[in-house]
């Protein structure tokens, strides 16, 4: 697969060119401003009932669509492992996202979500019987403990810390969302990546309802006084965020190599900063700027460090809003 990768990539045609110019654009660009997305969809909706709309329009969608198709139906047990991995990347990662995001601003929520590949790379060792961290590896681990602590460390290196509760929350929803990518690696879930993501988000969305009712949502939940910014924020995470912005992850699994498409993980929280600074104006102190370097830093020394192993890609939109390239 990476000879025809990289054979596409050296001698592109035109058109295809364009086309892995725009998928790029989309995954870059689109999931790096779900973030503000998700701020704006939150202001005058509760976040959980927020994205169990979201997802469950997305899935039914995907999923109609595939079927229509003639994509194979999932089984029982198909259904049982989307289950279980679309709580835990969608409604415990996505999910604490939203929630954190009421405390927290979008640029800061991307940069701690950025972390991802630090927990990934650890819980993969300690619990999965991964492979040991080489020594760039546990430099890059290293970096991005220090950007962490960076961004909720005390007060006096460069600006206020984020908000403590907010930031746990964050740094819990990069364990959920680190879990299920590694768990699904390990469950019988469709061979088709993208009607496993979408039969995830049928069973998160109806989570996320599940538990904004105990939650108590619906009391705060009036429909009168949802904005028109917080409904096209929803329909903007629903159609570029959920359905777009896959649809150009997977033709790029597809035309170019894997090293290329998991850019978007260092990319997208500069997406995020810059977004949430021009149009929510989000304060880009000293304190955020150090933290985004080095954990973007880490980010990339990790990144480029593991060895790839060709393993089936289970694409599910969760924290990152975006899909593990690894």
């Amino acid at each position: 697969m990476s000879s025809r990768n990289d054979a596409l990539e050296s001698h592109p045609s035109p058109p295809r060119l364009l086309l892995i110019v725009a998928a790029f654009a989309a995954i870059y660009v689109v999931w790096g401003s779900t973030y503000l997305a998700i701020r704006f969809a939150i202001e005058s909706m509760p976040p959980f009932l927020m994205a169990g709309m979201r997802f469950l329009i997305a899935g039914s969608i995907m999923y109609a669509f595939l079927r229509l198709r003639g994509a194979r139906k999932p089984t029982g047990s198909n259904w049982r492992s989307a289950g279980l991995v679309g709580c835990l990347m969608l409604l415990g990662g996505n999910g604490l996202v939203c929630w954190a995001e009421q405390h927290v601003a979008s640029g800061l929520a991307a940069l701690l979500i950025a972390t991802v590949p630090l927990w990934m790379v650890t819980l993969d060792f300690v619990f999965y019987r991964g492979p040991k961290p080489t020594a760039l590896i546990a430099l890059g681990l290293v970096a991005g403990l220090v950007g962490i602590l960076v961004l909720i460390g005390p007060a006096d290196i460069g600006g206020e810390p984020i908000h403590t509760t907010g930031g746990i929350v964050l740094l819990l929803a990069c364990v959920f969302w680190s879990v299920g990518s590694l768990h699904a690696r390990r469950v019988d879930l469709p061979k088709s990546t993208t009607m496993s993501a979408a039969i995830q988000m049928l069973c998160a969305g109806f989570a996320f309802f599940v538990v904004g009712t105990f939650a108590g949502e619906w009391r705060t939940f009036d429909l009168a006084v949802v904005s028109t910014k917080s409904w096209l924020s929803l329909a903007y995470l629903v159609v570029f965020g959920s359905i777009m912005a896959l649809t150009a992850y997977n033709f790029l699994l597809q035309n170019t190599s894997p090293k290329n498409v998991a850019t978007y993980a260092y990319v997208n929280p500069v997406i995020a900063v810059v977004l949430g600074a021009l149009f929510a104006k989000e304060t880009l102190s000293p304190r955020t700027l150090v933290a985004a370097l080095i954990i973007i830093g880490s980010v990339v020394l990790i990144t480029y460090s593991r060895k790839r192993k060709p393993v089936r890609q289970d694409p599910v939109l969760g924290c990152t809003d975006a899909v593990t390239a690894e």
